[in-house]
């Protein structure tokens, strides 16, 4: 992640969205898709803040999984994308917000 991912991190964190939720929404807009383990590495969370985050953006519809076969003999391998533009989200937490200080 670069500084402007950090800044767009921040922005989300503005806007009361948790960061682990925030770090992983701004790692999978910038991406095709990835695995657990790949957002780990990128975003520095650990894998109970993905799962939490991931949780996050499953309980919005937000999020959909795919599988890449495993080398050999094994379990196919799970892969995370957005399904919703970046907008959307945004949007969302920016009405939940105006509601707050409503």
């Amino acid at each position: 992640m670069d500084e402007k991912d950090l800044e767009f991190i921040e922005a989300l964190r503005s806007l009361n969205v948790p960061r682990c939720v925030a770090s992983l929404i701004t790692y999978l807009a910038n991406v095709s898709g990835a695995t657990s383990k790949e957002i780990e590495t990128a975003t520095r969370m650990s894998q109970p803040e993905v799962i939490i985050a991931m949780s996050t953006l499953q309980q919005n519809n937000w999020i959909e999984e795919g599988d890449i076969k495993a080398e050999g003999k094994g379990r196919p391998i799970k892969v995370y994308m957005l399904s919703v533009p970046i907008e959307e989200i945004i949007k969302h937490y920016e009405e939940e917000k105006n509601n707050e200080d409503a």
